[in-house]
């Protein structure tokens, strides 16, 4: 992989499993220094120990106003910049919306849409000063469909904020050196979706209903964090790209 982010500072959110972890790795093995960033410092140790000394473990709860402010504070003292932001960090809940409560859907929200503005605003700041860097927020096609059968009204509300909110920041910060760019993953494997790959008929569905045939691999979103994150998208702005198998198109 080509060291394309030499001496630059990344920080991932939600890095402590998942695509967060991945990504973490990712933009480590393309030069940069990388703060790792989650609830649970054991992952994070572990995975600064398994990797080598640019990969920083940093506790921070994304959901708390104080510790995001905090973390990139910290980050700014430490390493005197900030050149890549990846709002990876995410919840759900899965109740019909009849069922879920307004406590349950602001809290969502507080995670999945909340957070990536504040921390796109305390690293904006840094990169605006700068005059470059790049954020990438990580959506889901859920942004621009409806989840059901699985019923998630707060996750695909915060995903539409999302998209919405990478057009917005990038047109009031693309002509000042800062890009900032979405990925929409659709169907991968992780944490947070586990229980949909144990149930047979809803891994049948997945790949019924996906165009390839399956749900995504490990490593099939590398590139293009790659290109949003590195020089390669320098003239990329706003956009978000979906990874998804071809699920949208239908």
């Amino acid at each position: 992989m080509p060291c394309e982010l030499n001496g630059k500072v990344a920080i991932v959110t939600g890095a402590s499993s998942g695509i967060g972890r991945r990504f973490a790795s990712v933009l480590y093995d393309a030069g940069a220094t990388v703060v790792a960033v989650a609830r649970r410092l054991e992952r994070l140790e572990e995975l600064a120990a398994a990797t080598g000394d640019r990969m920083i473990a940093v506790q921070c709860d994304v959901s708390v106003e104080s510790d995001r402010e905090q973390m990139v504070y910290a980050v700014k003292e430490r390493f005197g910049a900030v050149d890549v932001l990846v709002n990876n960090a995410g919840q759900t809940n899965v109740a019909p919306a009849e069922e879920e409560s307004v406590e349950t859907f602001r809290s969502i929200l507080e995670v999945n849409l909340v957070a990536v503005f504040h921390l796109s605003q305390l690293a904006g700041r840094i990169m605006l000063e700068q005059g470059s860097g790049a954020i990438v927020n990580i959506g889901s096609m859920m942004g621009a469909l409806a989840s059901s059968p699985i019923k998630e009204a707060a996750y695909c509300a915060s995903k539409g904020g999302v998209a919405n909110l990478t057009r917005e920041l990038s047109a009031q910060w693309a002509s000042r050196g800062v890009r900032v760019n979405s990925i929409a993953p659709g169907w991968f494997a992780t944490e947070m979706t586990h229980v949909l790959w144990e149930d047979e008929s809803s891994d049948r569905w997945v790949k019924r209903n996906t165009p390839v045939g399956r749900a995504g691999k490990e490593g099939e979103l590398d590139e293009v964090l790659l290109l949003l994150a590195g020089p390669g998208g320098s003239f990329i702005h706003g956009q978000t790209i979906v990874v998804d198998g071809g699920w949208s198109i239908h």
